[in-house]
């Protein structure tokens, strides 16, 4: 009943009805003044509490329940936005100076023979919602900058063929490889690099692009697949 007179309200032609409805909508959805020195005020107190109890979290829970479960000399990590997640066996190796979204997600292939392993240099960005797919290795060097939405896809998780994958088969080990980020390059938003693929040292690639090959140094690749469209140095 209460639907059918919501219906009656947004959709009649009556003009009690069109009356209704406004006065349903204002009583729904009530405003009230803004005080400005009152309500910026309470602004200000909220963003500061906010941003007080985040930083407690920050520097006494998430970062050394996360270093706790990773190797190497990761001096200085900042990790904001909560505690990235790993999923599988997984080795993890940090240097110094690293920034990391704990909106990121870490996961080893299950079927490796070996622990699969993530090593990450110094003075590394790992933006919002990263993804890294670990098979048998993913290194990401020294003053390397991933934005946001970035998918390391190191294994695909899933054999080709569809009758094994109905049966939840794993991969096979032709379908994986190492992914390597050489020193200094950039990623942009979005962008896959797919298994086996080397980005070269200073090299940048475009947001969106899919990389299914390797990408040479100081060079500026873009697309799907991704190719060199521009030489950053000779």
């Amino acid at each position: 009943m209460l639907v059918e007179l919501k219906l009656w309200l947004k959709h009649s032609q009556h003009p009690l009805a069109a009356s209704l409805f406004r006065y349903a909508k204002a009583v729904r959805n009530p405003q009230i003044i803004v005080i400005p020195f009152v309500h910026s005020t309470l602004y200000l107190l909220h963003h500061f509490i906010k941003l007080f109890f985040h930083e407690v979290l920050r520097v006494l829970y998430y970062t050394p329940l996360f270093k706790s479960q990773i190797k190497g000399s990761k001096r200085a990590m900042y990790i904001y936005s909560g505690m990235p997640q790993i999923l599988g066996k997984l080795y993890i190796e940090c240097a110094d100076n690293v920034r990391m979204s704990g909106v990121s997600t870490f996961c080893g292939r299950a079927s490796n023979s070996m622990k699969p392993a993530l090593i990450i240099g110094s003075n590394v960005d790992i933006g919002w919602q990263n993804a890294f797919s670990v098979g048998h290795r993913v290194i990401i060097e020294d003053d390397v900058r991933l934005a946001s939405r970035v998918f390391l896809a190191g294994f695909p998780g899933h054999p080709v063929d569809c009758e094994r994958r109905a049966l939840g088969e794993s991969d096979d080990d032709e379908q994986v490889g190492d992914i390597i980020l050489r020193r200094g390059a950039w990623l942009g938003t979005g962008v896959t690099v797919l298994a086996g693929v080397t980005i070269g040292e200073g090299a940048i690639v475009g947001a969106g692009s899919v990389v299914t090959k390797d990408v040479p140094a100081f060079t500026i690749a873009a697309g799907n697949p991704a190719k060199v469209v521009k030489q950053i140095k000779e």
